[in-house]
């Protein structure tokens, strides 16, 4: 099974069209765990998804603790994008079957959940700014994880 995307409770359809069209570009399955901060509907993703929402492997989660339960099930790692971490993305290991997940644009994910991650990595950036967009991090992050499990080759 192919390393994962996970939305947290994501408030901006625009971006998650984005990850969705991003998922169906590198075969990357995308798990929506609700509620969004928007109403969730094809026409709602339709701007940035574009037609690649007929290619994405989408997954949607009721809540959160729907998801945890479908993951721990199948004993999958949970890998978190937060500013709030130590290790950067680039010193991390990534394992095949690894869920990579970003938080809500406007407030990340609660503590309770960051503390429950297997794994949290961070975006090395300049101390003068506070943030990347969520599809650009997740995309950054990705590419580390699919360069080092070989998701690439998997591609070509």
């Amino acid at each position: 099974m192919p390393i994962a995307l996970a939305l947290y409770q994501p408030d901006i359809a625009l971006n998650t069209g984005t990850l969705l069209r991003l998922g169906a570009c590198l075969d990357v399955p995308v798990h929506i765990i609700h509620p969004t901060g928007f109403a969730f509907s094809r026409s709602a993703l339709k701007r940035s998804g574009m037609d690649y929402l007929d290619s994405v492997e989408m997954i949607e989660h009721d809540t959160y603790a729907q998801f945890e339960h479908w993951r721990k099930k199948l004993g999958k790692r949970l890998v978190l994008l937060t500013t709030k971490a130590s290790a950067p993305h680039h010193d991390a290991t990534y394992e095949a079957d690894d869920i990579v997940m970003v938080g809500r644009e406007s407030a990340g994910v609660p503590a309770e959940i960051a503390e429950s991650a297997d794994l949290r990595v961070r975006i090395p950036m300049r101390p003068t700014v506070r943030s990347l967009n969520v599809a650009v991090s997740a995309a950054i992050v990705l590419g580390e994880a699919l360069r080092q499990t070989g998701g690439f080759e998997r591609l070509a």
